[in-house]
């Protein structure tokens, strides 16, 4: 086993076994895709006004679950498995912290901030991508899917609100996470918040 992977159920030890589901490093792709394009719009000097603080707030929330999966799965993955990437690691994560404060400075769409933001989400896209390559080389397929598999559950657990002061790191990330995401989906339900992009529009629906 090349990556050393967090606990999980065995899998058999059947030659060309693959488990079911998607890489982690399609995930995270997938993910980057949707950044872009939720940054693309809520910067967008065209785009509706009455549609920008939605897209804003779907934009923090995607933003927060993205980098919690990625501090829970990605990162510890790309150390163990390339040690000599430890340093952009620690840079990545640096940003992120960052990125999540100046998201939960944001007052709305009108922030000059958000120009900041979006800068800041794009870095990151970029930053993060230069490690994808590097970890498919290593890792088995098996490993990757079953990465990719505690990361779309991390995901769904995670906070929708930026919490830059919570751990980045495992295992306190894996525990306190999932805790302070409970708390947010409720306020979310509460308020009637968006949170993800499927809860938007398309530009003149």
């Amino acid at each position: 086993m090349t990556v050393p992977l967090p606990p999980l159920p065995p899998v058999p030890e059947e030659e060309g076994y693959r488990p079911g589901g998607r890489s982690l490093v399609d995930l995270v792709e997938r993910d980057h895709r949707r950044l872009l394009d939720l940054t693309d719009r809520a910067t967008d000097p065209d785009g509706p006004p009455e549609r920008l603080a939605e897209v804003v707030e779907v934009l923090t929330a995607t933003v927060s679950r993205h980098l919690s999966a990625e501090e829970q799965y990605l990162f510890p993955a790309v150390r163990a498995a390339l040690p000599e990437r430890a340093g952009p690691v620690d840079r990545r994560v640096e940003e992120a912290g960052a990125l999540l404060a100046a998201l939960k400075g944001l007052t709305g769409p009108a922030d000059p901030a958000l120009a900041e933001v979006a800068a800041r989400v794009r870095r990151h896209v970029s930053g993060v991508a230069a490690l994808l390559g590097p970890l498919r080389e290593v890792a088995t397929e098996a490993e990757l899917i079953r990465l990719g598999n505690r990361w779309e559950i991390a995901e769904e657990a995670a906070p929708t609100r930026p919490h830059p002061g919570t751990p980045a790191t495992p295992p306190w990330n894996r525990i306190v996470e999932p805790a302070v995401g409970v708390v947010d989906k409720v306020r979310d339900a509460v308020t009637g918040r968006p949170t993800y992009e499927s809860d938007l529009g398309r530009p003149g629906d």
